[in-house]
């Protein structure tokens, strides 16, 4: 395949086996050997790993995954130290320089921590490091983590405008049923992941040590492919041969252009802080005409959010249409409700003869 710059995501079955077993170094070596031969390419990789949590559990002495997020915290405390250095060693037999870089959900859901971290791989990918990136599960609440690395990979592609997207899984391919179904049939190509029909989605892997599963890898397949990033989907035995352009695996095509970073990162990885309800004419005019939004256009409001946050914007039914950010703080925002920008020129200032939201921080969802 032609891409130059590549996402590579690892789940904890491929790197750890059954729950409780150690790191697999053969597996690691394979992925190593691959990506190796991938820069040799001249291609640009980063990996995105998980595997921290399972890696800690054999050292614990513990049988499973556990339940509570203290122990998966300090699993994930004892696992990570054991996985990068799994990496540093396997890189080391082909002079490669590979980094731990660990990110939390705060990472891409603050614009200023967003930029650094894309200021940081940027420039780890400029020197020609592998950066081994996973989401920071020793010291992440249960309320602002990624939830799976499948995820987390989809938001490193857009983050660093990467043109493929893999994921290394158990199972080689999307199939039209359970793959333990004998009259499952292997999915070669989807052209748009939104309009997957009669396809029966399962859940978390065979080896209990992950966290994710297929309704994750359509999660990501949606935000990568939405922002035209193609997504791969197969396992480390076929991983060459899918690369290679093989008939094995799937692939998800991108739907849509490359958007700027900016765009993707108020799209999927923003906490919106509060809403805008728009009124009828002003959804036509967002969806349709390409507008900004205007207080004209804006029948209720709700959350508390300074100017700068990112807001949903919901059509009349509540259903969100778009996100952006807002020009005001919210509680501003009342007293402009269905006024043209002329009137509150008028009665408050020229500095309120502007957007709620301008069509350039805005992004239709």
């Amino acid at each position: 395949m032609e891409a130059r710059r590549i996402v590579i995501k690892v789940g904890s079955s491929t790197l750890t086996g059954k729950a409780g077993s150690a790191l697999d170094s053969q597996a690691v070596h394979q992925l190593v050997d691959i990506v190796a031969k991938l820069r040799a390419e001249g291609r640009e990789v980063a990996v995105v790993s998980s595997g921290a949590i399972a890696a800690g559990l054999a050292p614990l002495g513990l049988a499973s995954r556990p339940k509570d997020l203290a122990t998966q915290q300090a699993a994930a405390s004892v696992g990570q130290g054991l996985l990068i250095a799994e990496y540093n060693q396997s890189f080391a037999r082909h002079n490669i320089v590979a980094s731990q870089v660990l990110l939390t959900i705060e990472d891409v859901i603050r614009r200023s921590h967003y930029q650094n971290a894309q200021r940081t791989l940027f420039k780890l990918l400029q020197m020609g490091v592998v950066p081994i990136i996973n989401e920071n599960d020793s010291v992440g609440t249960q309320e602002i983590r990624f939830g799976d690395n499948d995820r987390l990979a989809a938001l490193v592609a857009h983050l660093i405008g990467a043109d493929l997207l893999v994921l290394v899984s158990d199972i080689d391919a999307l199939y039209d049923a359970p793959p333990s179904d004998v009259s499952a049939t292997r999915i070669k190509e989807v052209v748009n992941v939104n309009e997957m029909a009669g396809i029966e989605i399962g859940g978390v892997g065979a080896a209990g040590v992950g966290s994710g599963g297929m309704v994750t890898k359509i999660e990501a397949a949606r935000i990568a492919t939405g922002a035209g990033v193609a997504m791969l989907l197969t396992n480390l035995n076929s991983l060459t041969s899918a690369l290679a352009g093989e008939d094995v695996g799937t692939i998800f095509r991108a739907i849509h252009d490359k958007r700027p970073s900016r765009l993707l990162w108020l799209a999927h990885a923003a906490s919106a802080q509060g809403s805008l309800t728009l009124d009828g004419g002003a959804v036509t005019a967002l969806l349709e005409r390409g507008t900004s939004l205007l207080a004209a256009g804006v029948i209720a409001t709700s959350g508390e959010f300074s100017a700068g946050d990112a807001v949903d914007i919901l059509a009349p039914d509540g259903k969100v249409i778009a996100r952006g950010l807002v020009a005001f703080d919210a509680e501003e925002i009342p007293k402009m409700l269905g006024h043209s920008t002329k009137e509150l020129s008028a009665k408050y200032g020229a500095e309120y003869e502007r957007e709620l939201v301008h069509r350039d921080d805005l992004v239709l969802l």
